[in-house]
C-alpha cells in the first residue's frame, strides 16, 4: 500500500459523481443523435436498447468507490473507455498519477501488437 492511498480514494470520491455526470451527459447526447436519425423508429428503438444494454456495463456508468478494486485499475478503465483523460488525475499523488500512466502506456502497446 503506497503512503496517499487514503487522500487518494478521497480526491476520487469527490470527483467520481462529476465525471459520471459528465460520462452520462455525453451519453445522453449520443442517443439523442441516433434517436434523431432517419433510420426506422424500430431501427432506432433496438439500436438504443443495444447501446444502453453495453453503456450500462462500462465504468463510468457502474463504478463506484466499494468495486473492491484497486484504484489504479479504477481510473486505468475509466481512462481507456474515454470517461476521463490523464489530464484528470492531476489532484491525486503522483505515485498513483505515474502508476496509471504506465499502465495506460502498456494497455496501448499490447494493443498495437
Amino acid at each position: 500500500m503506497y503512503q496517499s492511498e487514503e487522500k487518494d480514494w478521497k480526491v476520487f470520491r469527490e470527483k467520481l459523481p462529476e465525471w459520471q455526470e459528465a460520462y452520462m451527459e455525453r451519453l445522453i447526447k449520443e442517443y439523442a443523435e441516433l434517436l434523431s436519425s432517419d433510420k426506422a423508429a424500430s431501427e432506432k428503438f433496438w439500436s438504443l436498447d443495444k447501446r444502453i444494454r453495453a453503456d450500462r456495463q462500462s465504468f463510468g456508468v457502474r463504478v463506484n468507490e466499494e468495486s473492491g478494486s484497486k484504484l489504479k485499475n479504477i481510473l486505468t478503465g475509466l481512462i481507456i473507455e474515454h470517461v476521463i483523460s490523464l489530464e484528470d488525475l492531476q489532484d491525486f499523488s503522483e505515485e498513483l498519477r505515474e502508476s496509471t500512466s504506465q499502465w495506460i502506456q502498456t494497455y496501448c502497446k499490447n494493443l498495437a501488437e
